[in-house]
């Protein structure tokens, strides 16, 4: 059973971030906005929290956090939960971490069959695989009845 409350998803990219939000009853993940990478993770975060207004109230904040396939951190890994808790420090909605290390691969495979190259879709792209970040905190919550992903201070213990 899903808790009602809008969730938003975020993918943290090198160069753009892209949202996406549920709907109230959470039924719905659809694209938000993407936001332009900025140098400084705080002004990056500010950019990522002025989008999120206009959804309204949010019950709970997804950040994607890559993985190798071996479920080793990278680069990437460590830029997401740095972004994870600058935001964190801005905001009262809970933030959750949720392993992403497929969600690119399966976008870029649903624009393939959209017809669309990667070229032509990179502002779409960074919300679609925010959209499946969405999808699967929501399968996870409905079928365990748990908030999904871990806390900040839980996946640095896991995986550090």
């Amino acid at each position: 059973m899903l808790r009602p409350g809008r969730r938003l998803a975020i993918d943290v990219g090198k160069a753009r971030i892209g949202l996406a939000v549920t709907d109230i009853h959470a039924i719905l993940a659809s694209p938000l906005a993407t936001v332009q990478r900025v140098e400084s993770i705080v002004d990056s975060v500010d950019a990522v929290l002025k989008e999120a207004e206009v959804a309204g109230e949010i019950l709970e904040i997804y950040v994607g956090v890559p993985v190798n396939l071996r479920g080793e951190s990278t680069l990437s890994t460590e830029d997401s939960l740095l972004f994870a808790e600058a935001l964190r420090a801005k905001t009262e909605v809970p933030v959750r971490l949720l392993d992403e290390r497929l969600t690119t691969a399966m976008a870029n495979s649903q624009l393939k069959q959209l017809g669309k190259s990667q070229k032509d879709a990179r502002s779409t792209i960074d919300q679609m695989a925010a959209i499946a970040i969405l999808d699967f905190a929501l399968s996870v919550e409905n079928n365990t009845g748990n908030s999904p992903g871990l806390s900040i201070e839980d996946w640095r213990a896991k995986y550090e």
